[in-house]
C-alpha cells in the first residue's frame, strides 16, 4: 500500500471532497491558510490544559487567525462542517457554537417572518 506523507494536522483534518474552493483561484482555501506554517498545537487544545494557558493559546492562535488571508473562508468551513475542536477562523469552538446558535436563530425568524408575510399577502 501507498503511504503518503504526513501531512500537517490543520490539512489532514479537512477532508478534500467537503473543502469548498475559493472562487478567485483554482486551488482550496486552506493552501493559502497562515497556521499551515505555525504549530498545530497553538490551535488545539492538549489534553488536561490549564484554562490559563488554554486562554492565552487561543489568544496566540486568534492573532495567527488575524493576519491570515483566508480567515472567512476556515471560518466558514468550521461552520459548516462544524468542526467541534480547535481554533477555526479566528474563532474557539465555544464561539462557533454560540455564532451557528445566532445564525440558526436568524434563519428561523426569517422563515418565520418570511411565511407570516405570506399568508397576510394572501389573505
Amino acid at each position: 500500500m501507498l503511504q503518503l506523507p504526513h501531512q500537517p494536522l490543520q490539512v489532514a483534518a479537512i477532508p478534500p471532497q467537503r473543502t469548498p474552493a475559493r472562487e478567485d483561484q483554482a486551488g482550496p482555501w486552506h493552501s493559502e491558510a497562515v497556521c499551515r506554517r505555525d504549530e498545530a498545537g497553538l490551535f488545539f487544545a492538549p489534553s488536561k490544559e490549564p484554562t490559563a494557558a488554554r486562554l492565552s493559546r487561543e489568544e496566540s492562535a486568534k492573532r495567527v487567525c488575524a493576519r491570515c488571508p483566508v480567515m472567512i473562508e476556515c471560518r466558514e468551513h468550521a461552520l459548516v462542517q462544524p468542526e467541534p475542536y480547535g481554533v477555526w477562523g479566528g474563532l474557539t469552538a465555544a464561539e462557533r457554537r454560540v455564532a451557528l446558535a445566532r445564525r440558526r436563530r436568524r434563519e428561523a425568524e426569517l422563515k418565520a417572518s418570511g411565511a407570516t408575510g405570506h399568508i397576510a399577502a394572501a389573505g
